[in-house]
């Protein structure tokens, strides 16, 4: 559906953004086809321009676009006279009635339409840059020129990376389950790099009149939370957990009343979040004493230090400091350097900061490098 148009009203575009990436996730499920689904899906948002504004809201607008979305994906397959192995699903979901419903956030995380799509993605039979941007584009709801902006690279060149990425899992015929036990740990470098995305997507959103879209920060961290559920071994998996939580908890103080960021240090403190913190301190404990450290947990633990300080000059820079000491050696990107010569910088004084970045060599790498505001708030 792309971005809100003058004709979108509010309840059409609320679930749109909130409902699209389940819905398609469980078209994908059922008749196993990516565009299909995703075809579908927006055809019948644009039933639903058409008709709702007319007719009325349905009560439950996600099961309407749905069962539209099913009876568009049927004709469409009618129309290719596909009737071989999927004749059986096109026969079961003719109904109404025998539309099943979207599985709740309680259930199981093995069942969750959503999960399979993100492991399905995220395939090894895929290049990186496909897998986030696959995931980004089908399970999040957002546009390629979205995708395209998240990514820094041009919108046609995102869409040949998504088309060629679909026409993989065809050819290869990438099954749409989560991978049993033995094949999940090797799998959990990319799906993380996922879920993150997203949830930067919506903290700093790339598109739109809000710089927080909650809805994909919501998301994310509902997806991680199904994820460490399933993985409850996996300290990484903690750690981003702990990461989002920790991050989201400073959602409504990192805008003013103007919509423009304010920075960490000049933020309202009392409008953090406190049970967020809560949950994000334990899970950095458990995360960091569980097993080999990653960049999720050196994150966390950063942002967990920030969390303690009740006004920004009792900050504990030399223990930041020293964590993005630990960082770096993970990620020596040129963002976590620029930030760990800030952070030397607030514990030893400026003089030590610009001395490490002359070490470093920040000035030249930072030279075309992309804004890092983002990493700030």
């Amino acid at each position: 559906m792309g971005e809100a148009s003058a004709a979108s009203t509010t309840p059409i575009e609320r679930t749109f953004r909130e409902e699209s990436g389940k819905i398609v996730a469980n078209l994908i499920r059922v008749f196993g086809d990516f565009d299909l689904a995703e075809d579908s899906v927006q055809e019948a948002f644009e039933v639903a321009l058409e008709k709702w504004p007319v007719d009325g809201y349905p009560d439950n607008p996600a099961a309407w676009i749905t069962t539209t979305a099913r009876r568009r994906a049927i004709d469409k397959l009618r129309r290719r006279k596909v009737y071989d192995e999927k004749s059986a699903v096109m026969e079961a979901f003719q109904g109404e009635a025998s539309v099943p419903t979207m599985p709740d956030d309680d259930g199981e995380a093995l069942y969750d339409d959503r999960l399979r799509l993100i492991f399905t993605c995220c395939h090894p039979a895929l290049a990186r840059e496909a897998q986030v941007a696959l995931t980004l584009k089908t399970l999040s709801g957002l546009t390629t020129p979205e995708v395209a902006s998240a990514f820094l690279v041009p919108e046609p060149t995102m869409a040949q990376r998504i088309v060629r990425a679909k026409r993989k899992i065809k050819q290869a015929a990438i099954p749409y389950r989560v991978p049993p036990d033995e094949e999940l740990p090797p799998r959990l470098s990319s799906v993380l790099a996922v879920l993150y995305l997203v949830f930067n997507e919506g903290y700093g959103a790339s598109a739109g009149d809000s710089l927080i879209r909650q809805e994909l920060c919501e998301e994310a961290i509902r997806l991680t939370r199904v994820l460490a559920s399933l993985m409850s071994d996996q300290p990484e998996v903690k750690g981003l957990l702990a990461l989002m939580l920790l991050q989201d908890s400073r959602r409504e103080a990192r805008t003013d009343a103007s919509g423009d960021i304010v920075l960490l240090e000049a933020q309202d403190r009392s409008a953090w979040n406190r049970e967020q913190i809560a949950a994000g301190q334990v899970l950095v404990q458990e995360a960091l004493t569980a097993g080999a450290v990653s960049q999720y947990q050196f994150q966390a633990a950063i942002a967990a230090v920030h969390s303690e300080a009740a006004a920004a000059e009792e900050t504990d820079w030399p223990q930041i400091a020293a964590l993005y000491r630990g960082l770096e050696r993970l990620v020596p990107s040129p963002v976590v350097r620029l930030n760990m010569a800030v952070a030397h910088a607030m514990a030893d004084g400026p003089d030590a900061g610009l001395k490490l970045m002359d070490e470093l060599g920040l000035g030249e790498q930072l030279a075309e490098y992309p804004p890092v505001s983002r990493c700030q708030g």
